[in-house]
């Protein structure tokens, strides 16, 4: 098993006045040789933005992208003619495939919204776009792992042209959850929304990270009440 940790404050960032982001990978101005991607998944920004701003109308293709709003609420509208708010509470995701447009905002007047953006690698190409958002309330399990996102339209959760999976899990203190690899080869991509976890011997806090591979089964304990995010995606390189 291979283990790395990502401390919270090691992230790149970026502050724009209107946009307040933090980089666990490189992007845009922000260059780290050392974390460029880990396998497919290319983009995790954790993202502030201001009330009434947000990004104007611009362009993705072959990328699947995933919206998560931590607080607040966000406005979309994309070139397939979608028109949507996605709030805390709900999941986003756009097959970009062959093209499209979109804008995202910040429409709440005095309330900052939070998200992680996420952006993996697909297993297709030039498919045709898509969207769609689903709330979390009736997935939500207490204590135990939730799934997401699959590559299965059929299965709970969002779905993406790769072979990843997305958990999510809220924990007492106290309590330790194992999470199973789904696909052999995979790696574990963890990063700690809220709270304080032990890995190992390995202790994260608020937004830390730990990226793993070479492992097939993985043990967690919550050290206060922790809300958690779990990327398992395949580790090709590009």
């Amino acid at each position: 098993m291979n283990v790395r940790i990502h401390k919270s404050e090691e992230r790149g960032q970026a502050d724009f006045g209107w946009l307040k982001a933090r980089y666990s990978f490189s992007f845009a101005d922000y260059y780290n040789p050392q974390s460029v991607h880990f396998g497919v998944l290319r983009v995790l920004n954790d993202d502030a933005i201001m009330p009434t701003m947000g990004f104007g109308t611009h362009p993705h293709d072959n990328m699947e992208i995933v919206t998560i709003p931590l607080s607040g609420r966000i406005q979309h509208k994309d070139s397939m003619g979608n028109i949507a708010e996605v709030k805390a509470g709900e999941i986003q995701v756009m097959s970009a495939g062959s093209g499209i447009m979109h804008s995202e905002f910040n429409p709440d007047e005095k309330e900052v919204l939070r998200l992680f953006q996420i952006w993996l690698y697909p297993n297709k190409k030039n498919v045709e776009p898509r969207y769609d958002q689903i709330t979390l309330k009736d997935l939500e399990v207490k204590n135990e792992w939730y799934q997401v996102l699959s590559p299965y339209s059929s299965d709970q959760g969002v779905w993406v042209y790769q072979d990843a999976w997305f958990f999510m899990g809220k924990f007492d203190s106290g309590i330790s959850a194992n999470y199973l690899v789904k696909k052999p080869g995979n790696g574990l991509y963890i990063i700690v929304i809220e709270g304080d976890i032990e890995v190992g011997e390995k202790v994260l806090g608020k937004r830390d990270a730990i990226s793993i591979t070479e492992v097939e089964n993985l043990e967690i304990k919550a050290l206060s009440q922790t809300h958690l995010l779990v990327m398992e995606v395949p580790m090709h390189n590009f």
